[in-house]
């Protein structure tokens, strides 16, 4: 049989060589975690400057046509 003392101090190291393991994971997790939604939050931030650039072209867009209408009818 085992003997309990002998294994005692082979299951300490063990336990604690998991822990770390565990420690180490979730730090890493997080910080890939935290990086992700840093890119999300650029991206929409991308995104919604975009938009706004194709709402300004568009109006400009509109002016042109309208200026091009008034100048043909005039």
């Amino acid at each position: 049989m085992w003997n309990v003392p002998d294994i005692a101090p082979v299951l300490a190291i063990g336990a604690l060589g998991l822990t770390t393991v565990g420690v180490v994971a979730i730090v890493c997790w997080y910080k890939a975690r935290d990086r992700e939604l840093q890119i999300q939050r650029e991206m929409r931030i991308r995104e919604m400057e975009h938009q706004q650039k194709m709402r300004e072209l568009e109006v400009e867009r509109e002016k042109a046509k309208a200026s091009q209408v008034y100048e043909h009818t005039a």
